[in-house]
């Protein structure tokens, strides 16, 4: 059976491409991935500002919180620090990554070009998408998020990672995943062989227009 864009396993929204892509092409693929609490519509208003050049997806995380409320994994802010359910991050990194299949077949987009990007929770299911496929994946935009255990111990061998393009924001003035969670992230990701980029800015946990332009201008310059 044909998988059309009404049978995808996620709920999303789709801004269609502004350009269409030369004759024979196919257009680029954009993933956005909200936070924990957030919904599909969130990531969205950011659609406009990327390269017009993308078919744009906005996922609905799996899990219902409450009406309007989704996430990616449960997940707790304790005294004792984050406790996360790594068991379900698991399951929706499985399920992001059969997302992006079916994606591709059901919009016709270009399997060699395909970019996730995620604030907070969505960022870490992004970059724990990027890091362990990274054959699925032509970029990766973490937007205020963290690294978690199984994105580091289970990551692909350094030669499959080789040359993925990523960049890493994180606000200096975060007050739910302080910018220590984006300091890890770069410290432990530049050492590995990849195209990797890692910026803060004077912010809290938000997508600023600073921020923004500079993701839109990077994403840019890797469709060329």
């Amino acid at each position: 059976m044909a998988i059309t864009p009404q049978s995808l396993s996620l709920t999303h929204l789709v801004r269609e491409p502004e350009v269409a892509p030369p004759a024979g092409d196919k257009p680029p693929l954009m993933l956005l991935l909200h936070g924990v609490g957030s919904h599909e519509h969130d990531l969205f208003d950011l659609a406009p500002h990327l390269d017009p050049r993308f078919l744009v997806l906005s996922l609905r995380a799996p899990i219902t919180l409450r009406p309007g409320a989704f996430a990616w994994y449960p997940v707790d802010f304790t005294p004792q620090g984050i406790v996360s359910d790594e068991t379900q991050a698991e399951a929706s990194r499985q399920k992001i990554l059969a997302f992006i299949d079916e994606a591709v077949e059901a919009y016709g987009a270009d399997p060699a070009r395909v970019f996730l990007a995620g604030f907070s929770q969505g960022a870490i299911m992004s970059l724990f998408a990027a890091l362990t496929a990274p054959e699925k994946v032509a970029g990766v935009v973490p937007m205020s998020g963290r690294l978690l255990p199984d994105a580091w111990h289970n990551r692909a061998p350094d030669d499959a990672l080789r040359g993925l393009p990523v960049f890493a924001v994180h606000g200096t003035y975060d007050n739910v995943l302080p910018v220590a969670l984006g300091r890890e992230i770069r410290d432990k990701l530049l050492p590995l062989p990849l195209d990797f980029t890692y910026r803060e800015y004077p912010m809290a946990h938000e997508i600023s227009q600073a921020s923004l332009s500079d993701i839109a201008d990077w994403l840019t310059a890797r469709l060329g």
